[in-house]
């Protein structure tokens, strides 16, 4: 009756009969579990075994008798869902987060240009987070205003660089916030390897930030209605946004 519900819940089709059995007849020894399916009763106490680890089955040992097996309330398996989503949310969370890698392998192995869009705020983190992975120092122009609007995930992501120890050259308009901004973000994040330095305003009018670092260019544009980055990975796109940036910083 339930065992369908409960592989949707994410119980194999074994765990799923066993626990079905229990729960419309209560406290069974894995043996009448054998008896009343189709289930080899080794498969049943496996499956009870697993069903123990999850905490969806519990065991009653009584001296000199054989084990039995009562399910749980069946409150326990909507815990076991939600521990379920919340196990796929933080998989997907990580998969989302080496995709830059992936996509960077794919493109080598098929000598495709390796371009990456990605929209919203959680695709802002993506190719923020993506430089953490940096083997060179990272160059950005920055939009500062767009940068701090970001919050926590630009606090985070300044705590992991510094203990990464990776360093950054900033390149930002020459405001009086900016440099506001940039005198408390040495004391909040002291150690972080950052320098930077100020372009007169009347020449940095862009609304975009840059990072260049590792063979990569990314740009992300921080407007609360249209969050998007681009990441480029093309050493001879990089090798040329890298001298650019580095003349800029010599000559300022």
């Amino acid at each position: 009756m339930y065992t369908q519900l409960l592989i949707n819940a994410g119980l194999t089709q074994i765990q799923a009969e066993a626990l079905d059995w229990l729960i419309k007849n209560g406290e069974s020894k894995a043996i009448d579990i054998a008896k009343n399916t189709t289930l080899a009763r080794g498969v049943v106490y496996k499956a009870l075994e697993e069903l123990l680890g999850l905490k969806l089955v519990e065991k009653i040992e009584t001296k000199n008798k054989v084990a039995r097996f009562r399910a749980e309330h069946p409150s326990k398996i909507e815990e076991f869902f939600d521990e379920k989503e919340r196990k796929i949310k933080k998989e997907k969370r990580e998969f989302i987060e080496s995709l830059p890698d992936i996509v960077s392998s794919y493109n080598l192995g098929s000598n495709k240009p390796g371009v990456k869009f990605l929209e919203g705020e959680d695709g802002i983190r993506l190719a923020l987070f993506d430089t953490l992975k940096s083997t060179t120092e990272i160059y950005t122009f920055a939009d500062v205003q767009a940068v701090e609007d970001l919050g926590e995930i630009n606090e985070e992501y300044a705590e992991k660089r510094k203990k990464l120890n990776i360093k950054k050259k900033v390149l930002v308009s020459d405001t009086p916030e900016n440099r506001a901004y940039f005198s408390g973000y040495s004391e909040r994040h002291k150690g972080t390897n950052t320098e930077v330095k100020f372009i007169q305003k009347e020449f940095y009018h862009f609304k975009t930030s840059m990072q260049i670092y590792s063979n990569k260019v990314s740009y992300q544009t921080l407007e609360k209605e249209n969050k998007i980055a681009v990441i480029i990975e093309d050493k001879n796109i990089f090798q040329m946004h890298k001298l650019f940036f580095e003349y800029m910083w010599e000559t300022l």
